[in-house]
């Protein structure tokens, strides 16, 4: 058995390395605890989910290396990483993981702004004189 398993997550432009190995259930995210890295507490939420669905929140420790985007994206992209990582440490979890939702590279992206608007779909404001 690997002491070892690693997941890749991906969230608007976050990138997330994340590194499952067997322990307490400590979260580290950049070389800082979870409750240091994340503010807002449905962050932390969203990072647990994964460990939660599979009942695991005390059977791993969790490393991350994440870069890119904002905490939000940040969160999402390290929840697709566990759960990846979660289903090579054993693949049982699955299914589980799979119904959750947490297994799907979310797509939405920020729609790019476009000529003549002032972003993707705001248009300058309109008078009729």
């Amino acid at each position: 058995m690997a002491d070892k398993f690693y997941g890749t997550g991906r969230r608007k432009s976050s990138i997330a390395r994340v590194y499952v190995k067997p322990g307490k259930g400590n979260i580290t995210i950049n070389k800082r605890d979870i409750d240091e890295y994340f503010g807002l507490e449905t962050l932390k939420v969203v990072v647990r989910q994964p460990l939660v669905a599979t009942n695991t929140f005390d059977k791993y420790d969790v490393i991350v290396m994440v870069h890119g985007g904002g905490t939000t994206g940040q969160a999402g992209a390290i929840r697709h990483g566990l759960s990846r990582a979660l289903i090579k440490a054993d693949a049982e979890f699955r299914p589980v993981l799979k119904k959750a939702g947490f297994l799907t590279r979310d797509p939405r992206m920020k729609e790019r702004k476009k000529y003549g608007l002032k972003a993707a779909r705001r248009a300058p404001q309109f008078s009729k004189r």
